[in-house]
């Protein structure tokens, strides 16, 4: 008959193969997030680009905030990823790392939400460029 120590060590196992497996499915939705923005990207860039000349240049800048908003997306999974790791095994060393991660993230996300916030007040609320 198991004692309740060995429980506990099993039960412990299971969590941590369990927040290894969300940190991993997290991690692969980051790599599935940025591969559609750089492919949508890519072809949306490709159509703006063969009509350069005719194409106003809010619309380029909406393309570059757009792949922003999807990159900033998969850089919130990335930190989920993170904080899900450091959640059941945390050291100081992966704390510190975290919290630069953290920081780090929070600031692009930051400074990028500050240019899609000036882009949609010089040129309305349509940062979308789905009439390319």
């Amino acid at each position: 008959m198991p004692n309740l120590l060995d429980f506990g060590e099993m039960a412990r196992g299971w969590i941590l193969e369990a927040a290894h497996l969300v940190a991993t499915l997290a991690e692969l939705a980051a790599v599935v997030i940025v591969v559609a923005a750089l492919l949508e990207g890519l072809w949306r860039s490709a159509k703006v680009f063969m009509q350069r000349d005719q194409v106003p240049d809010e619309l380029k800048e909406s393309l570059r905030l757009q792949l922003g908003r999807w990159l900033a997306i998969a850089l919130e999974f990335l930190l989920a990823a993170d904080i899900m790791l450091t959640a059941v095994a945390p050291t100081w060393e992966e704390i510190g790392k975290l919290a630069a991660i953290a920081t780090i993230r929070t600031a692009l996300n930051f400074f990028l939400q500050k240019e899609i916030e000036a882009h949609e007040q010089r040129h309305g609320r349509t940062t979308h460029p789905d009439h390319t």
